[in-house]
């Protein structure tokens, strides 16, 4: 564990080491070849001359010769930087703090993750018990010499004999199932391929699981083509895969996704069927105790979310909006399932109602406030209990556990306070905190506050804001304006290292709450949805104003970033407001609005985005604000650092590849249009500690050049000592 040390007196005091705005007109960007593709929606002709990226790098020459010369161009803008060593070494030291995640009882043993410091993936610890000594179970780090294969997720039965666990490489979605025995350590020969976007179940007698699988992906394809046709199986352990026992398939339906739960009584196998990306869900039920028995339907639509939670015999508890947007908890008994007979335990509040746990006989209701936690303990009849202190406001996770568990585990973090673990014991409220990171940070030094904005349409939203103490409104502070904006997820106080050194380097740290996420529950989210989507770069842009009128900085020293659906909204705003911004960070983005379901998971976000293919409608507001579309040469678009992973298979590196070469293309002011190209990773998860830290020294690096902003002293003499 590292010794504690306060970084006020390297941020606060000492000369500053004034950058320059850089402006390089001289960059020579790859000639990109233009291909003569034309397609037609609904009469309107649409352009697609750089099609031809699209293509899978590891199957086309030329694509691979393109990336190739792309990074060769953006390292060598980056590697020129002469303060990017300063800024990886600090951001080296910082992220070197022991991390540790939520503990789990696992049979009579429990079960957690810790990272040493730069340990480039998680370890899995077991200990029997929270005060005795542990041993490692799993260690990713072994698995690749690059970091590159990580762990995907893991399960257990009840005895805990066993722990099912995922291996993915390269970042990609594929996991590739094993089974470990817990007291040797042995890993058994178990192995379950085909893979994707689900989980295990293991049956109550612990001799196996329940998991879903796609077909086999021809060669060549598995990275870009279509996931459909996803089956239900049951797995014994110690038998090969192809022994598997098919559980449930709809071949008429090739769209829709299965995932197994089995009741903690062994009784019954939930079967929640997906469509896509929406909490909506269908639920059908199979009594274990009947081998011949056929799964039963339970709810037969795709109307609303039914987020199981336990069961009390034959009576089944669901998170649900059904009547309820912000959600709330009803209980249906199986022997009586119609809807009139249905029983409301948790009734809707209003705060969203975020996330539940049936754990030591008590449900544990999360919910959102303004994007911050508040958690209650309510009783399986819905008398409330008490609320738990969480004695500061950040964000609360965990809470899991079995129904008969007296215990249960959470973590709780904000913008300036790491990740700290607690035991709670549900029948008293007692809890105890387990561990707590000692990071070299002192969260006096730094001020986190919520504002509200009115958007575009008068609807209010939240943001946090975050900074050193003594920040001067001057309409000059460097600031970086994060946001998300969809697929009903919510942007709630988290610590990171890098904004912590973003902060440090002199910067403000926006996060705006905006419509498309979760943050409110469903209205908030279908306001950002579909033919509303413009709602969400509305909410973006409206803070960036904010920032500006409220004094905190100005165009020229505003910079915006966003991932996924995020680099989504980057590319919308730069290319709506190219005025607004002077750099953007859009990374592994959503950039072709118009064929984003063409490949891989695309087709699930159909629910947030709609379809070119499918609606006029839907197409003339698709290509309204498709990034990719809405280029126009001869404009001045801030400095742009794209960022993506020739791994990616969740959004394939073609949408950031055309982007890229578009805005290359149109580029008419001197601020440089670059590119950078991971290999060996995929969307994000799983990406070893040392490429996040390459990957965030570069992204600040480039903002500080163009930013022009001012590096305390202390980083100057950090790279000083770097270089030799």
């Amino acid at each position: 564990m590292q010794k504690h040390l306060r970084l006020t007196g390297l941020v606060m005091a000492g000369a500053l080491l004034a950058l320059p705005v850089v402006a390089d007109s001289k960059l020579q960007y790859p000639q990109t070849k233009k291909v003569e593709q034309k397609d037609t929606y609904f009469g309107t002709v649409v352009n697609d001359p750089y099609r031809w990226l699209e293509t899978d790098v590891r199957e086309s020459k030329d694509v691979e010769s393109w990336v190739e010369q792309e990074n060769k161009v953006t390292f060598g803008y980056l590697e020129s930087l002469p303060y990017r060593e300063a800024i990886k070494q600090r951001l080296t030291d910082m992220w070197n703090y022991e991390k540790q995640g939520i503990p789990a009882k696992v049979g009579p043993r429990y079960i957690f993750q810790k990272n040493n410091g730069l340990q480039n993936q998680y370890v899995v610890y077991v200990e029997d018990s929270l005060a005795g000594p542990a041993r490692v179970l799993l260690d990713p780090n072994t698995w690749s010499k690059d970091g590159t294969v990580a762990l995907a997720g893991y399960s257990w039965p009840d005895d805990g004999k066993y722990l099912a666990y995922g291996v993915a490489e390269a970042g990609s979605d594929w996991v590739n199932w094993h089974v470990i025995d817990v007291d040797s350590g042995k890993v058994l020969p178990d192995e379950l391929k085909w893979v994707k976007f689900s989980g295990t179940a293991w049956t109550k007698d612990g001799r196996g699981f329940f998991y879903s699988r796609y077909p086999e992906t021809p060669a060549g394809s598995q990275f870009q083509s279509l996931n459909k046709n996803m089956k239900m199986y049951y797995h014994r352990v110690g038998t090969p895969q192809s022994d598997d026992v098919l559980v449930y398939y709809r071949p008429d339906q090739p769209d829709w996704s299965y995932h197994p739960t089995v009741t903690e009584d062994g009784r019954y196998l939930i079967i929640t069927t997906t469509l896509g990306t929406d909490p909506r869900y269908r639920i059908a039920v199979k009594d274990l105790t009947e081998p011949y028995g056929m799964p039963v339907s339970l709810i037969d639509n795709f109307d609303n979310e039914y987020s199981f939670l336990g069961s009390e015999g034959p009576v089944l508890y669901f998170k649900s909006d059904v009547d309820a947007p912000r959600r709330r908890v009803v209980a249906i008994d199986l022997r009586k399932p119609e809807r009139v007979n249905w029983r409301e335990v948790i009734p809707q509040a209003d705060s969203l109602l975020d996330d539940v746990s049936f754990v030591g006989g008590h449900l544990i209701a999360s919910y959102l406030k303004d994007a911050q936690s508040q958690v209650k303990v309510v009783t399986p009849d819905g008398k409330f209990v008490r609320d738990v202190a969480l004695g500061a406001i950040g964000t609360a996770h965990g809470f899991g556990g079995k129904q008969s568990d007296p215990e249960t585990f959470y973590s709780l973090a904000s913008f300036t306070v790491p990740l700290s673990i607690y035991r709670y014991h549900v029948a008293t409220g007692e809890k105890t905190l387990l561990f707590r990171p000692n990071v070299k940070v002192n969260p006096d030094d730094y001020q986190v506050k919520q504002v509200f904005y009115n958007s575009k349409d008068g609807t209010r939203v939240p943001m946090f804001l975050a900074h050193r103490k003594g920040l001067k409104l001057n309409g000059n502070n460097p600031t970086l304006l994060y946001g998300y904006g969809g697929f009903n997820i919510s942007m709630t106080p988290s610590f990171s290292v890098s904004r912590l050194v973003f902060m440090q380097m002199g910067g403000v740290v926006a996060i705006a709450n905006l419509r498309g996420g979760g943050e409110y529950g469903e209205e908030w989210h279908h306001a950002g949805t579909k033919l509303h989507k413009q709602n969400v770069f509305d909410d973006f842009i409206s803070a960036a104003e904010w920032l500006i009128a409220n004094k905190y900085t100005n165009p020229k020293k505003l910079a915006v970033q966003g991932g996924s659906n995020g680099g989504l909204l980057v590319g919308a705003a730069i290319t709506q407001r190219p005025d607004l911004f002077g750099a953007a960070l859009p990374a592994v983005g959503v950039m072709d609005m118009l064929r984003f379901q063409q490949f891989t998971a695309g087709r699930f976000w159909v629910d947030d985005y709609g379809s070119a293919q499918d609606s006029a409608e839907q197409f003339k507001a698709l290509y309204a604000y498709s990034p990719y579309h809405n280029i126009r040469g001869g404009k001045s678009y801030p400095a742009t650092l794209v960022t993506t992973a020739d791994h990616d298979d969740r959004v394939v590196p073609g949408h950031s590849f055309k982007f890229a070469a578009a805005l290359q293309e149109a580029q008419a002011g001197p601020a440089p249009v670059l590119i950078r190209i991971e290999t060996r990773a995929g969307h994000g998860a799983g990406k070893p500690i040392t490429k996040q830290i390459e990957e965030v020294a570069d992204q600040w690096s480039f903002l500080a050049a163009n930013l022009g902003m001012k590096l305390p002293s202390s980083f100057n003499t950090t790279a000083k000592a770097a270089s030799k």
